[in-house]
This record gives C-alpha cells, sequence and structure tokens, in this order.
C-alpha cells in the first residue's frame, strides 16, 4: 500500500513537472527560443485574432460560376460543332444546365445528333420540330466544382503569401466554404480586394461588324461580348470570346508606379506561346482595336499599329499605385475558377487586439486573486491548499492548450476565470464532507478518506452537467464557441484531478508532518452550522413571486423584444476611433444617412473618441453587406480608425439561428435526459423546471437591459443550464441520501435539513463564482462583458433556483420517501416481511 501511494506521488509530481516544462517556452524571447529545438517554439500558445488582431473571413466559393462556365463553353462548343458540318441553326442559348438550338434543315437532323453526341459531359435529345436539348452532366458539374475547390485553396494560399503573411490559415470548411485567417493585418481591405477578384485576365480583338448601339438593342452577336471598361465614365465594347493570350500566357507581372502622378500601370512578360499568337494576331489585324479584359471589364484598349513580336507589354488603365500592385499580385497567383463571396467579416486592428489581451490577463489575474483570498478567509491553512490547487490547475489547463495547439481566444480566456470561480466547488464538497465525518467523532485520518470518498459521486454529477453543456457548445461549431467550450472542458477534467490528487495528498502531508488529530481551527464555515432556514414554508410564495417574474420577463421579450447581435439578424458593426478629438455621434449618423443604409444605429464607445455603429442588414444578398461597410469606411475614414469590423451575411445569420436553436434545444435535452437517467422521475421534473426558469428569467434581463444577444449569449445560457444544474445536483445527492437515513422525518423538513446541509457549499461556490464573473465583467474589456454581465445575472439566478425551485418541486410531485426507506422494495411485499 506504500509503495502504491509513492508511485501515486511520483506521477503527481511528474505531471505537474511536465506541465510547467511545457509552458516554460511562453516565458521565453524569441531570440531565447532560437536557441533551442524547433519543437520547443511550438509549445507556445496561440493567441487568436482578437488578442492579437488580424480578420477572420469566410468565404462562399460560387459553385454557379463553375456551371456558367460549363453552360457558356458547352453553348461555343455546340455552336463550333455545327458550323463545322455546316449544319443551319438558330436560336443557340443556354440556361442553367440546358443548352437549346434549333437545326433550319430538317434534313440534317441525324448529322446534328452525331455532331452534338461528341461534345464532352452532355446528353442530347432532339424533337421532330428540330429543337435540341443539350443538358450538362451532373456529376462532371459536381466534379467540375471539386476540382474548382481545390484550385481555390491553392490560388488563395498563394494571393495571401504575397502579402507577406506566412503564418495565414486557408481552411475547407465543407463543400463551398473556404475560412480564412490572417494574424496582425491591420488593411483587411486590401486583403478582401485580392480575394474579391477572378483574375481572369485576356487579350481580345474588338469586334467592328457591329455597333456598339446595336448589341446594346439586340445583343451581342454570336462569338461576341458586350463589355464595358473600368473607368467613368464606362465605355462599351464588342470583344470577340476568343482570347489572343490569357493569365496562364503570362511569366511575370510587376507593378509600374508614376512618382508625378497617382497613376500607375503594370509591366508584364508572355510565354513563348503566347508572343507568337500576340504576333500573328497584330500581322493580320493593322488597325484594329486590342482590349486587355480582366473578369469581364475591360482594363485599357489600344489601337493595333505594327505588328508586336515583343514579350514584354505594358498595361494601363484606371488604377493607382495600389491597385496595381493587386493586379500584379492576382496575375501572379492565377485566376480562380470561380468568384469568392465574402459571407462573414471579423477584422480587429492590432492594437485592439492587444489591448483585449491585456484586458483578459488583468481579469484573470483579479479574478485569481480575489477568489483566492476569499476563500482563504474561511478555511484557512484549506484555503491556502485550495489556492494552490487552483494555480496548479490552471497550469494544467494552459498545457493542454498548448500540447494540443488550441488557439487562446477572448471567450477561452473566459472560460478560465469561470473556470477560477468554479474550481473551489470540489474543495468545498470535500472540505464540507470532511467536517461532517469529523464531526460525528471519526479520526481526522478517516474523516479525511470518508470526505473525499463521499464527496466523489457529487463532484463526478456535477462535473459531468458541465461537461455536457459544453460539447453541446462544440458542435455548435463556431469558433469562439469552440474556444470557450475546449476551456470549460479541460479545466472540468483538470479541476477534478487536482483535487483528488494534489489537494488530497497536500492534506495528508498536513497531517503527517503535524500529526494533526483535530481540523485546522481557521475553518471558518462553522457558521452556517446553526442555520436551520425553513426554505419550504415559503415555497408557495417563492413560486408566486418567479410566477410574477416570469411573467414580467415574458412581457419584456413580446413587448420590447431583444437586442439581436448581427449573428443573428445579419448587417454590419463598426468600431471606430476618432483621429482628433472626440468622436461626432451626430455627424455620424447623418453622414451615413445620407449614403442611404438605412436605420444605422450610432452609440457612445468605451472612451470619448470611440463609436460603435450598427449598419442594419441591406437586403441585397451576401454582396450588400460587404458593400455597406466598404460605403462607411469611404464615408469615414477621413476623420476616424476603424478598429474592429464584423459583417454577417444573410446565409451565415441563417446557419448560426438554425445551429444556436437547435444546440441549446439539443443541450438542455441532453442535461436533462443525465438527470433522469441519474435520479427520480420527480428529480428529473425539478431539473427541467428550475432551469427553464435560469434560462427564462435570464433572457429577460437580456430583454431588460438591452444588452446584445448574440451567439455568446447562447453560450451563456448553455453554461448558466450546466452550472444550475450543476448546483441542483448537489442539494438533490444530499436529499437522496437524507431519504435513505431519516426514515420518518416529514418530506418538506427533510428537503429543508439537505438544504442547510449543503448551504456552506452553495454560498461559497456561487460566491467564488460571481466574484470570477464580476472581475472579467470589469476588468475584461468591452468585448467580453455582456457575456459576463449575463452569466453572472444567470449564475446569481441559477443559486434561488437550485434552492427555491428544485427542492419545492419535489414536494409539489410528491416525490415518494418509502422507496428510499425500503430500499426500492414496495410496502408489504414479502421482502420487507
Amino acid at each position: 500500500m506504500l509503495q502504491s501511494a509513492r508511485w501515486k506521488s511520483a506521477a503527481l509530481w511528474l505531471v505537474l513537472f511536465a506541465s510547467l516544462l511545457v509552458l516554460l517556452p511562453n516565458l521565453l524571447v524569441q531570440k531565447q527560443l532560437e536557441r533551442l529545438p524547433a519543437w520547443v517554439s511550438s509549445l507556445r500558445l496561440v493567441p487568436g485574432l482578437d488578442l492579437t488582431g488580424g480578420s477572420h473571413l469566410l468565404l462562399k466559393f460560387e459553385r454557379a460560376d463553375i456551371e456558367n462556365d460549363r453552360l457558356s463553353a458547352t453553348v461555343d462548343a455546340v455552336g463550333q460543332r455545327l458550323r463545322a458540318e455546316r449544319i443551319p441553326y438558330s436560336g443557340l442559348s443556354g440556361s442553367g444546365r440546358i443548352v437549346e438550338v434549333r437545326i433550319s434543315d430538317l434534313g440534317r437532323l441525324s448529322a446534328a445528333q452525331s455532331a452534338l453526341s461528341d461534345v464532352a459531359d452532355v446528353s442530347v435529345t432532339h424533337q421532330p420540330d428540330g429543337l435540341f436539348r443539350i443538358e450538362l452532366s451532373g456529376g462532371a458539374l459536381n466534379a467540375a466544382a471539386a476540382q474548382g475547390m481545390a484550385e481555390a485553396l491553392d490560388v488563395v494560399r498563394a494571393r495571401i503569401d504575397e502579402l507577406g503573411m506566412p503564418n495565414a490559415k486557408v481552411l475547407r470548411e465543407n463543400a463551398d466554404h473556404i475560412v480564412v485567417q490572417v494574424a496582425g493585418l491591420s488593411n483587411p481591405q486590401r486583403l478582401k480586394d485580392l480575394l474579391a477578384q477572378r483574375g481572369r485576365l485576356s487579350a481580345r480583338l474588338v469586334d467592328d461588324a457591329v455597333s456598339l448601339q446595336q448589341a446594346i438593342e439586340n445583343g451581342a452577336p454570336a462569338g461576341t461580348q458586350l463589355l464595358y471598361s473600368i473607368g467613368e465614365p464606362p465605355i462599351g465594347y464588342v470583344v470577340r470570346r476568343a482570347a489572343i493570350f490569357t493569365g496562364n500566357d503570362i511569366v511575370s507581372a510587376e507593378p509600374v508606379a508614376d512618382n508625378q502622378s497617382d497613376e500607375a500601370s503594370l509591366d508584364f512578360t508572355l510565354s513563348p506561346d503566347g508572343k507568337t499568337r500576340l504576333a500573328d494576331v497584330t500581322r493580320e489585324n493593322i488597325g484594329r482595336t486590342i482590349a486587355i479584359v480582366l473578369d469581364d471589364q475591360v482594363l485599357s484598349a489600344s489601337i493595333v499599329r505594327e505588328p508586336l513580336s515583343i514579350d514584354s507589354l505594358r498595361i494601363t488603365g484606371d488604377f493607382d499605385a495600389e491597385g496595381a500592385v493587386n493586379l500584379a499580385t492576382v496575375l501572379r497567383s492565377g485566376a480562380l475558377p470561380a468568384s469568392l463571396t465574402v459571407i462573414e467579416e471579423r477584422s480587429i486592428e492590432p492594437a485592439l487586439g492587444a489591448s483585449s489581451a491585456r484586458a483578459a490577463v488583468i481579469a484573470v489575474c483579479v479574478s485569481a486573486l480575489a477568489v483566492t483570498v476569499f476563500i482563504a478567509s474561511f478555511y484557512g491553512l484549506f484555503g491556502a491548499i485550495a489556492a494552490i490547487g487552483l494555480f496548479f490547475n490552471l497550469v494544467l489547463i494552459l498545457a493542454v492548450l498548448s500540447l494540443a495547439g488550441i488557439v487562446m481566444t477572448l471567450p477561452g480566456i473566459a472560460g478560465m476565470v469561470l473556470i477560477i470561480g468554479m474550481a473551489v466547488d470540489s474543495n468545498v464538497l470535500i472540505y464540507e464532507r470532511i467536517r461532517e465525518e469529523a464531526a460525528t467523532g471519526r479520526p481526522l485520518a478517516e474523516a479525511v478518506e470518508g470526505g473525499f470518498l463521499r464527496a466523489s459521486s457529487t463532484i463526478v454529477d456535477a462535473g459531468m452537467t458541465m461537461l455536457i453543456a459544453v460539447l453541446v457548445l462544440f458542435f455548435l461549431g463556431s469558433a469562439p464557441l469552440q474556444g470557450f467550450a475546449v476551456t470549460v472542458g479541460i479545466g472540468i477534467v483538470t479541476t477534478g484531478f487536482v483535487a483528488f490528487t494534489l489537494t488530497r495528498w497536500m492534506v495528508k502531508r498536513w497531517m503527517r508532518f503535524t500529526r494533526a488529530t483535530h481540523l485546522p481551527r481557521s475553518i471558518r464555515t462553522g457558521i452556517f452550522d446553526g442555520i436551520n432556514l425553513r426554505f419550504m414554508s415559503i415555497r408557495n410564495y417563492t413560486f408566486m413571486a418567479t410566477a410574477a417574474l416570469s411573467i414580467a420577463a415574458a412581457l419584456l421579450v413580446s413587448v420590447g423584444g431583444m437586442n439581436l447581435g448581427i449573428d443573428f439578424t445579419g448587417g454590419s458593426m463598426l468600431q471606430v476611433e476618432a483621429k482628433e478629438g472626440r468622436a461626432d455621434l451626430v455627424n455620424i449618423a447623418d453622414r451615413l444617412e445620407e449614403a442611404n443604409l438605412g436605420d444605422v444605429t450610432v452609440r457612445a464607445g468605451r472612451t470619448p473618441a470611440m463609436a460603435t455603429i450598427r449598419i442594419p442588414p441591406q437586403g441585397g444578398g451576401e454582396n450588400a453587406e460587404q458593400t455597406s461597410a466598404l460605403v462607411a469606411r469611404g464615408e469615414l475614414e477621413a476623420d476616424y480608425d476603424f478598429q474592429r469590423v464584423e459583417v454577417v451575411g444573410p446565409s451565415v445569420s441563417g446557419n448560426l439561428i438554425s445551429a444556436a436553436s437547435l444546440g441549446l434545444v439539443l443541450g438542455l435535452a441532453a442535461l436533462i435526459a443525465y438527470i433522469w437517467a441519474r435520479f427520480e422521475w420527480q428529480f428529473a421534473i425539478g431539473a427541467i423546471i428550475a432551469t427553464a426558469h435560469d434560462i427564462f428569467l435570464t433572457i429577460g434581463f437580456f430583454a431588460l437591459t438591452g444588452l446584445e444577444f448574440n451567439i455568446g449569449s447562447i453560450a451563456a445560457l448553455l453554461t448558466i443550464a450546466g452550472y444550475s444544474l450543476n448546483d441542483t445536483v448537489v442539494v438533490y445527492d444530499r436529499i437522496r441520501e437524507n431519504l435513505k437515513r431519516y426514515r420518518q422525518m416529514p418530506l418538506p423538513i427533510l428537503i429543508d435539513a439537505s438544504i442547510n446541509q449543503t448551504l456552506s457549499r452553495t454560498v461559497l461556490t456561487s460566491a467564488t463564482t460571481l466574484i470570477a464573473l464580476a472581475a472579467l465583467a470589469v476588468f475584461g474589456g468591452e468585448v467580453i462583458r455582456a457575456f459576463a454581465l449575463s452569466m453572472f445575472f444567470g449564475i446569481a439566478i441559477g443559486t434561488f433556483s437550485s434552492i427555491y425551485i428544485a427542492g419545492p418541486v419535489l414536494i409539489l410531485f410528491k416525490l415518494r420517501p418509502d422507496r428510499y426507506r425500503l430500499g426500492g422494495r414496495k410496502p408489504g411485499s414479502a421482502a420487507e416481511a
């Protein structure tokens, strides 16, 4: 036994020492890390974009572009085949996946069928009147889209590399979404400009056979397009679809700035094949016009004066120096196979990210210090042991995050603060059980062992309710929620580990060193022992009060509504700071109103120079939201710096609403299912009513205060539900235990006794959690304040409901004590006799 204890002790300290070793790289500067192996530096904690600044973009791969390109290619192929066979036709057009053409000579139907059957990846049918329908293959389109998505990922990575951001992340989220994260980026607009261009450059002949007016009125002839220049006013050109050369023929591209003006140009070099084709075409088309086309817009147009047998050309157009640099970057990285639409943006200036990081660290330190002082004031020496355990608990959490490569985000730090408040829960449960065991007259050593043993099932039950909540949060899929969920989940596990290993070891070491026979006198929680509150005697009044509050909350939500964030409504949120003086809120609102951006809301920021702007959804699809943010930037950027930009398109907001609703329902169902499996059905009903009470009143709190209700609020609601059930489980465990012990005690008195016995745990744990959340609300910064305040309110309400709602419900639904008194046998059974 002694040998086993030594091995366990050695293993414990090995784990703690390894955790400290894992965190060591975070204390070293870059020069010191460079002297160490690469695997050491890889163990550093990775801060998220909300702590470093940068941009998070969610891009939608426009599959429709792949289908349209295939459709256009098929239309051209059909026309070429019919012309090659000299089969007369009319009405050649395409829509969706169908190309239609009418053969004028009905005697050539068989020849047309034969010619069109050679077109790749299509099925051909025709009618006796000569109408042919050529349908594109769905399988071929799916394969083309998959290949296009893979190519798009490569092109996006190449363009970001051109920005000099080697640590940027480009990830494929699903079949048509790409996530781009670039840390430390101070100019997200340039990144969006680079990714917004497909980059399909080509040189084409202008068709002089039809006038511009005829093309506008009757449509461009077959084999041509009507395109416009990018300048103001736009100039129309009828250009041939066939390209002289394309972007694939460009070997190099470099921007050239004119120091005497704001104009710029682009020099590029052609491949030998491209040079040859250019020479051949210009030799045969002296006096004709060649247009340089980029993404169906004419960059420049020039008349051919002589044959061009050179490989270096210069493009001049209506773009400035930055536009020329961007164009060169696009051409070097290659064209995108389809357009990419920004459907979600979260951009933060590095300075604001650094400020958030400092605020988060301060919040962690203040909450840890406050909780340590509080718990030490009640438990003295044992409180100091709990504080040491809290320190190593944080070390273990950070070590696991480092080893797993999990990004540390602001919600993740909020989860750490929450764990600081909740971590002492296990210590309080254990210490109070030890006190109870010692009060029965058992020797201290036996009381300690009994305390750890009897607290274990309650700690496991309470931890499971929180784990279920955070698992649901993780699978909701939102990156900030995942950071919070992972941190809290790791913290729950490490809290249990520390409580039953390090705390036990330190308590036993204290006993062995001091040869103690009694608990330390510094434990002051005995003040709760003399309290015998009759909670159940006022249950009818509390029911009426909570019913009135619930009705009031319902009226607030239905009449006043919720301040839904852009996560759920779509639209834009901009945080700006005046370059000089104070932010003029009225002037900002007036300027944006003149820009026709709808009912814009402007409110003061955390300093007089700052303002927060809320632009409502524009109702014009995904691009409309980005356009509104761009218009606002254009109106204000001369006088204001943009510290934070969040833009959410309609598809993202719709997905977030669905995911949040489903996650909340599934999370609550899973929590209730666990309680139902662990307790009698009356306990489960009580847990359901208490949890519903907490969530409903917290939603009313959002409506009353006008706090923004966003995806983080869903995290708060689920966490409140888990915490409330955590507290309720402790009370229910004691009620179930007393049902077996006190056979004749009336149920209301038994419930009162159980609540009073766990009152010290309830008060102390709630107090430490509320202290931690208060530190987070005060010191954690504006971004996390709404989350902290809602959590503070919800935890306080959850503590109330575990006493005044969960307990009385057992009486209301007539919990049968006889089942526990008889070990599960019915009265009068043979076993009883």
